[in-house]
């Protein structure tokens, strides 16, 4: 049976409660609270059994069929809560509002609180080492912005006003920096096809159009307000009447009716800089592979998987936000840089500083729940803990005083002594899972508590006395008591002592061998001691309730102090990181340079494992070394060398040091990078349209301060297209009037070596290779120079291509080379081309100016001498 075939007339009482909930809840599972149990109807009922594989069962509902059911123990409902949430579907949770005893006809039941991927707060439904963002999108009259917020920690902040011709990118670039698990947007936003496109196919996330209202400005303050525990918009540094307001405002009405309170988690709002952070786009992100590998999506093989020795929740969501948004502040990045410099320089603060960290729970997301009512008392207890060990830090932060950053921290960071004196005194050292369990507070922190404890404890004494005056008094010698939860305490009698039980004993049970009685003293020793065990129940929650409202009214100092600990944690994850791989302080350059010794690939010199890394040095700057052309054959290393350049050049501005011998690295503020391409079938694209997507986005927003990184533009089309195409390119951002930023530039076409010799700032290099007779060894070495054989037959056969392929494929080569003026292209120069002329003879004279003759045996001069004939005549 369908929710939408119910009858209403016929329902019973129960289900017409369930039904009037369901309609105003009708794009959520509805998890209705039935005992101990979270039941599911209908439809739910369903597509939950189905979802998680649960039994379906049906139940008696007034109607000729009975009605679809299925549930969950309300007890471990967070574990089927995040499977639902993971598959997409959301969940509003229905409790009962009163005490089923005390009810009069059906109990009371409401939704108290609205459950979504991006407003989770529980950690058994969250990953500790990653943000859970949400994001609002508003858009209106051809301007955007963009508020994201993680209500597990309490991080906000709004973008800039975004508008102009590539609004659609900036949004893109925005949401693409935060990775949300939830986009909201108001009804206009519809209207930018792309973006939203981009959310569906790539973010992969779960989205909401919502309502106009929920973004206005003016009848959204109170709940904006009250959630900031601010007065007004003024307060945030935001006017009334902004766009970023409205984006603000629809994202914490979010919040309000998900959460169904006004909580005051947030502390403050950051508005974005454009000015502060490098900017990444999609494809840098992907194709760095930063935060996971492109292929498995898996941390390991990642950047974050080499410089994640965090040891605390918070420092590990902090070293991701690092990585992702690295400064363009030299001040800033060099306050980083000398932090961890005292670090690696004293290594005995260091070891201690991991060591207390590690004792360090999750007190930002721990806040998210005092704050929300949720916290249990192991949470006020892990507090406490975390309170024990900042003293400690506080003191190794102050012996570092050399470093501006970590004496800074270390201001920032307070000893809550008074939340951890208030939780040591009230709560147990080790307290049940919830206050409902009873025995939280401890022994003598409240009197009153302390005297109903003495009733329940004195009261087994209490009933062992009214036993033995019984025994007395009746003769009954085999007289004994006993307790369950239907009578209560009872007096019971064996069949030998019938005779004796007194007239006033009132019969409760007849057993096989025995009667169970009660008396008036003993119901009202039981009444004394029932009360006084609910009483301690309800003292406790009270008690318990003042201690948690206490912990929330110290929220700013806990939340400051949690962001000063996770800056701590990254520092010295990346001390440790830079001591553990022989990582070396770069200087930050003002002069356009990027110049590196001894480079390494910091990810895959440690997936190597016992084999050695060639490292290798670079060179470019913004005037005569801007494009580096790099020639060689696949497998040679091209690509890696091209990625740890960019690598290391990130790196310098988290603050981290390099993986080099020394490293000189100007700031930029863009990374940009062309490196391999595959089809986009969600996007219905090839894999060259994707290549020149990359491409024209490159050459559409890259700016003289970027670095751009290039390989194998063109390789999607024909090879007279293909080269084109690459000089093209490479002849537009080479220009200084045009662009003129840093780039390498990597290629197969060994017919582009001669921009050197064509363009100003254009530099040949490529990979050293060995060659002997048809065999060939990658060194994996930059060298200066250019090379004219890709080396793609030596390739195939070193790939397993059978050996017939080969020598058929090397027959054909030379039918081509010796007549390759017949098809290869010819560039006419003008003001922006220039000619290939000349180009075997430049490619002999470079044969010959990288080879070193007294290395050669006679074969081997004779071979290269045969080749070098081949090549000119």
């Amino acid at each position: 049976m369908l929710y939408k075939d119910i009858d209403r007339e016929k329902i019973s009482p129960m289900m017409k409660q369930y039904c009037d909930i369901k309609d105003k809840y009708m794009e959520y599972i509805l998890f209705f609270r039935l005992g101990d149990f979270y039941e599911m109807f209908f439809d739910d009922a369903i597509t939950v059994s189905r979802a998680l594989e649960l039994t379906l069962t049906g139940r008696d509902c007034g109607l000729d069929e009975r009605a679809p059911m299925c549930g969950v123990p309300f007890h471990s409902s967070d574990v089927y809560t995040k499977k639902l949430i993971e598959l997409g579907y959301k969940v509003a949770v229905c409790e009962q509002m009163e005490d089923p005893n005390e009810a009069k006809g059906i109990v009371i039941r409401d939704v108290v609180k609205i459950i979504t991927p991006g407003t989770l707060i529980e950690g058994s439904m969250l990953d500790d080492s990653t943000n859970n963002y949400i994001c609002c999108a508003y858009y209106k009259d051809g301007e955007c912005a963009v508020c994201s917020a993680d209500i597990s920690t309490g991080d906000a902040s709004v973008s800039a006003v975004l508008s102009g011709k590539e609004l659609e990118n900036d949004i893109i670039n925005d949401l693409s920096r935060y990775r949300p698990s939830e986009v909201i947007f108001n009804s206009e936003f519809l209207k930018l096809e792309t973006v939203c496109d981009f959310i569906k196919s790539r973010l992969e996330c779960s989205y909401t159009v919502r309502e106009d209202i929920c973004f206005d400005t003016r009848e959204k303050q109170e709940i904006v307000s009250k959630q900031f525990s601010v007065s007004s918009y003024a307060d945030l540094f935001l006017p009334e009447d902004d766009i970023r307001t409205c984006a603000v405002c629809g994202l914490f009405d979010y919040f309000y009716e998900t959460q169904r309170s006004l909580t005051g988690r947030f502390t403050e709002i950051k508005l974005a800089d454009d000015n502060a952070f490098m900017s990444l786009d999609l494809s840098a992100r992907r194709n760095l592979e930063l935060c996971e590998t492109l292929r498995n999506k898996e941390k390991k093989g990642s950047l974050l998987w080499v410089m994640d020795d965090t040891k605390t929740s918070m420092g590990k969501r902090l070293l991701r936000s690092y990585i992702e948004q690295p400064l363009l502040s030299p001040a800033r990045i060099i306050d980083r840089l000398n932090a961890v410099d005292a670090l690696v320089n004293d290594s005995v603060a260091l070891l201690e500083l991991r060591d207390r960290l590690d004792r360090v729970y999750d007190i930002e997301r721990l806040m998210t729940r005092v704050m929300y009512k949720t916290a249990t008392p192991r949470d006020l207890k892990a507090l406490s803990m975390t309170s024990l060990e900042l003293p400690g830090i506080k003191e190794q932060l102050r012996g570092l005083a050399s470093s501006k950053l970590l004496s800074a921290l270390e201001k920032d960071i307070f000893t809550l002594d008074e939340i951890a004196n208030l939780i040591e005194n009230a709560i147990v050292d080790e307290p049940p899972v919830t206050v409902k369990d009873g025995g939280v507070i401890r022994d003598g922190f409240n009197e009153k508590l302390d005297e109903l404890r003495n009733i329940i404890s004195g009261g087994t004494d209490m009933i062992d006395k009214i036993v033995e005056r019984e025994r007395e008094r009746t003769g009954i010698k085999g007289l004994k008591t006993g307790y369950n939860r239907v009578f209560g305490y009872f007096l019971e009698v064996t069949r030998s002592y019938y005779d004796l039980v007194p007239a006033d004993y009132i019969r409760k049970q007849t057993l096989t061998n025995c009667e169970r009685f009660i008396t008036e003293e003993l119901k009202q020793a039981e009444n004394t001691i029932i009360g006084a065990k609910d009483k301690v129940l309800a003292l406790e929650n009270d008690i318990f309730n003042e201690v948690r409202d206490y912990v929330a009214s110290k929220l700013e100092e806990v939340q400051k102090t949690a962001s000063a600990l996770a800056v701590v944690d990254v520092m010295c994850s990346f001390a440790s990181v830079a001591i553990a791989n022989r990582y070396t302080k770069p200087d930050i350059a003002a002069d356009g340079v990027i110049e590196i010794t001894d480079g390494r690939h910091p990810v895959v010199e440690l997936m190597l494992g016992d084999e050695v890394f060639v490292p290798n040095d670079t060179f470019i700057d913004t005037k005569a070394n801007r494009m580096s052309v790099i020639t060689g054959p696949n497998m040679s290393g091209k690509s890696t060398y091209m990625r740890q350049v960019a690598l290391i050049t990130l790196m310098a501005q988290m603050g981290s040091f390099v993986p080099a011998k020394s490293a000189r690295i100007s700031v930029v503020d863009k990374i940009f990078t062309r490196i391999g391409a595959s089809d986009d079938l969600t996007a219905g694209q090839s894999t060259f349209m994707v290549e020149m997507s990359e491409v024209a986005d490159i050459l559409k927003h890259a700016t003289k301060q970027s670095l751009v990184i290039l390989d194998e533009v063109g390789r999607g089309t024909s090879t007279f297209d293909g080269i084109s195409i690459a000089r093209a390119v490479a002849e537009n951002i080479c220009n200084s009037r045009s662009l003129g930023c840093k780039t390498l530039f990597a290629t197969h076409y060994h017919e582009l070596i001669c921009l050197e010799n064509e363009l100003e700032g254009v530099k040949n290099y490529s990979i050293a290779v060995k060659k002997h007779g048809e065999n060939i060894r990658f060194l994996r070495k930059i060298v200066p120079g250019g090379v004219d054989d890709s080396y793609g037959i030596e390739v195939a056969r070193l790939a397993g291509v059978p050996q017939k392929v080969i020598t058929r494929a090397r027959e054909l080569l030379k039918v081509l080379e010796q007549n390759s003026d017949k098809v290869r292209p010819d560039f006419e120069a003008n003001n922006e081309q220039m000619s290939f002329a000349a180009m075997t003879n430049e490619s002999a004279l470079d044969k010959l100016r990288k080879t070193n003759i007294s290395e050669l045996s006679d074969a081997e001069c004779r071979e290269l001498l045969e080749d070098m004939y081949a090549m000119i005549k």
